[in-house]
Order: structure tokens, then C-alpha cells, then sequence
């Protein structure tokens, strides 16, 4: 029996995302004038106000003020009528030296031998149900609200937008798990009042998120997918038929609080710790990133048409307690999950630190993960500069997305002794 499986995303404007952008703009500064730097930064927005706190060990100091006032201003929050805006917004740093206790776990001698950050379980996945190895309705989800704030930033088409914005798709599947059409769109998204009539403002946006937003949307798709939108699609368009007030002044926002929306949409599984504001040593985010990368990578490489990866840590602790990967029954391999899982640990070095090597995560690369999902992104070479009154000014050649790579595709069809790739 067909079944519906539904996922969402939020917007750079959602006040969970202005933190998690905050925070990982801090880490990025730390990292980019000491790469040592052991940070755990934590966000909370609210009207008018934001306050920074967390731990952090670094030779560097920094403007956390202006970096936050930054971020919030290349968001969208330049207005008063906003109630909260980057160059008005009073900003508390409550931020501290990390615990010696934990950072005596984590420093070694010897780099190779350094220990996790904490304890806890990290899981990476991947389907082959589209091009870049993401569940389709997080992928749409993701691309609707990317396209609403491009439209939103060109102010023409649509010139009432707002930076805060939700949207959410469910897909109708078949009984072998094959997408066969979108069911149901839902999109909420802030806008100003442009018109003293609500009624008359909702069947404006209502016309022009079907009419401008989604054909825009729908040409960025590969056929395949283009073929699922069809007239039966039942549209939430701003459901409660007005939304004004948005961003920190309708709802206060925290470091953490979108970790669906940052990996799998509710795919997969989740071990539970956010991402932003933590720098590699935090295994939280270090071996989440290096699971994906084993996921994608083995479906890459036609092991399976679906993978989920797990990986556990005892804070301290150099090897991971566990490596665990389920291919959901669609193998390709005659092995056993256990032991497709004891290859992963033979082909890839979990250790942390060799995490923090393989992927690159001792660079400055993280504010571009906080908005629209930490996975599913394209790798790339970026210039990033970074300026402190502290610290002077620096260019850092970055590469984005590492995780994301499909470099060891060969690696694993050798070690699995696969002649060539599955093609989609």
C-alpha cells in the first residue's frame, strides 16, 4: 500500500536559524585566527536582544558584537519595523573558558591519540533517490525556501517578502519505496503589511508563490522530478492567513533547535546533537559529517540503495565504541550488514582526529552549513575574509562541503570488489 512521507525546512530568516548562524560565524572567526580554537558557542534571539554564552579555549579574541550584528544584517533584519535588527539589537556575550575537565579528554601529546569531545551516537545517511543522495522531500523543502529568499533579496517579483519562512513537502510513495507524486506543499512565509486588507494580501501571496515561487523551483529539478508536481497538489500557502510578525519578534530562537531540518528531514535516524557553534573536536558534528560521508559514498559506489551509518563515542576515548550501517534490505552485496559495517571500519579511520584530517574540519567552513541543511550540498572552493580589530585581516582559501565528496567511490568498490557504479 502506497504510503505519504512528509519533511520540512525553515528559512536563514527562522529565529533558530539566525542562531545557528550566529554561532557558527563565531566559530568560523575562532577558527580562522587560531585553528585550535576548542569552541561551544550557544545563540538565543529574541526581540530586540541577543545573547551569546558557551565555552570556548582560544589564543584569539574576538568582536563576538559585530560578528553577530553582521550575520543578522546579511540575513535581512535591516529594518526597525522588524523589532529586531543587526545594527540595533543589544548583543550579551555570557561566552567563557571551556571546562579543564573536559578539554583534559580531548588534548593529547600526540594529536592522533586525542579523544572525543563527548559521548554520544552520530548518524550519517543516503538514498539514491536523488541526484545529490538527500531524501526528495527535504531536498524540495530546502530549494523552495533557498528560491523564496532569492526572490525575496531581488525585491522585484515579489517585493513584500520578509526573511522568516517555513515550507514542507509530502510524497506519496509506492509500495517499493519509489516517490510518485508530491501531495501536499506547505509554505508560511512573513511579508509586510502591503495591504490593509488580510484577505486580499493572502490571495496576493497565495498567486504569487504559485505562479513565481514554485515554476521557478520546478525548472531547478531533473525531469524525473518535475514529472511528481501535478494539479492535485494541495498548497498550504501562510495557513493562518497572515504573518507579519515573524523572526525573533514572534518567536524566540536557539543554537540547536532544527536538527531534522539540518540532516536527514526524518530519514535515517538522529543521535540527537546539533551541530552549529561546535568545533570538530565535538564529535557531535565531526562524526555526523564523516557518517554521511561513508553513506554517500557506499550508495555512490552501488553497495546499496540505501544506507544508514552509526557511530559512537565515549568522551576521551579515541576509537569509536561502535560502527553500525543498515542498508534497509536493498543491498547489492552479498554480505550481511555486520559485515559491510566491519569494511566501513577497515576503509575509513574514525578516530577524531583523523575525522578532523580526512574532511578538513580545522578551517573556517561553517557558516555556510547553518542555513538550508548541513548535507546534500555541492563541495566547492571559496575565499573567505575575515577581519578583527584584534587580529587584523586574513584570506583563507576553504574548501566547503568536504564531506559531501564522492572520493572514495573506487576506495569502496574495491574493497567490496564491485566492478562498476549503479548509475541512477
Amino acid at each position: 500500500m502506497a504510503y505519504l512521507f512528509t519533511s520540512e525546512s525553515v528559512s536563514e530568516g527562522h529565529p533558530d536559524k539566525i542562531a545557528d548562524q550566529i554561532s557558527d560565524a563565531l566559530l568560523d572567526n575562532f577558527l580562522a585566527f587560531d585553528p585550535e580554537s576548542k569552541v561551544a558557542c550557544e545563540t538565543l534571539v529574541t526581540t530586540g536582544q541577543v545573547v551569546l554564552a558557551g565555552e570556548v579555549k582560544s589564543h584569539t579574541y574576538l568582536d563576538v558584537q559585530s560578528i553577530a550584528r553582521e550575520v543578522i544584517n546579511k540575513i535581512g533584519y535591516t529594518k526597525g519595523a522588524y523589532q529586531f535588527s543587526g545594527d540595533s539589537c543589544g548583543v550579551i556575550s555570557l561566552i567563557h573558558e571551556q571546562s579543564q575537565d573536559i578539554n583534559q579528554g580531548v588534548d593529547r601529546a600526540s594529536k592522533e591519540l586525542q579523544g572525543a569531545g563527548d559521548q554520544g551516537m552520530m548518524f550519517g545517511y543516503a538514498t539514491n533517490e536523488t541526484t545529490n543522495y538527500m531524501p526528495l522531500a527535504l531536498d524540495i523543502s530546502h530549494k523552495l525556501l533557498i528560491a523564496l529568499a532569492e526572490l525575496r533579496r531581488e525585491g522585484k517579483e515579489i517585493p513584500y517578502l520578509r526573511p522568516d519562512a517555513k515550507a514542507q513537502v509530502t510524497i506519496e510513495y509506492s509500495d517499493d519505496n519509489i516517490p510518485q507524486r508530491i501531495d501536499t506543499i506547505v509554505i508560511s512565509t512573513q511579508h509586510d503589511p502591503f495591504n490593509e486588507n488580510d484577505g486580499v494580501m493572502l490571495d496576493q501571496i497565495k498567486k504569487d508563490i504559485l505562479e513565481i515561487l514554485i515554476p521557478r523551483v520546478k525548472k531547478q529539478l531533473p525531469t524525473y522530478v518535475q514529472k511528481l508536481f501535478n494539479d492535485n497538489i494541495k498548497y498550504h500557502i501562510n495557513p493562518t492567513g497572515k504573518f507579519v510578525i515573524g523572526g525573533p519578534h514572534g518567536d524566540s530562537g536557539l543554537t540547536g533547535r532544527k536538527i531534522i531540518v539540518d540532516t536527514y528531514g526524518g530519514k535515517g535516524a538522529h543521535g540527537g546533537g546539533a551541530f552549529s557553534g561546535k568545533d570538530p573536536s565535538k564529535v557531535d558534528r565531526s562524526a555526523a559529517y564523516a557518517a554521511r560521508h561513508i553513506a554517500k559514498n557506499l550508495v555512490a559506489a552501488g553497495i546499496a540503495d540505501e544506507v544508514l551509518v552509526q557511530v559512537s563515542y565515549a568522551i576521551g576515548v579515541v576509537e569509536p565504541t561502535s560502527i553500525f550501517v543498515n542498508t534497509y534490505g536493498t543491498s547489492k552485496v552479498e554480505l550481511s550488514d555486520g559485515k559491510i559495517a566491519k569494511k566501513v571500519a577497515q576503509l575509513f579511520d574514525m578516530r577524531p582526529f583523523a575525522i578532523e584530517e580526512r574532511l578538513k574540519l580545522r578551517n573556517p567552513i561553517y557558516l555556510e552549513s547553518a542555513a538550508y541543511g548541513h548535507m546534500g550540498k555541492e563541495p566547492k572552493m571559496i575565499t573567505k575574509v575575515f577581519e578583527s580589530p584584534y587580529n587584523g585581516r586574513i584570506e583563507r582559501e576553504v574548501e566547503l562541503f568536504t564531506w559531501e565528496k564522492l572520493d572514495y567511490v573506487e576506495k569502496v568498490k574495491e574493497t567490496f570488489a564491485l566492478v562498476e557504479c549503479v548509475e541512477k
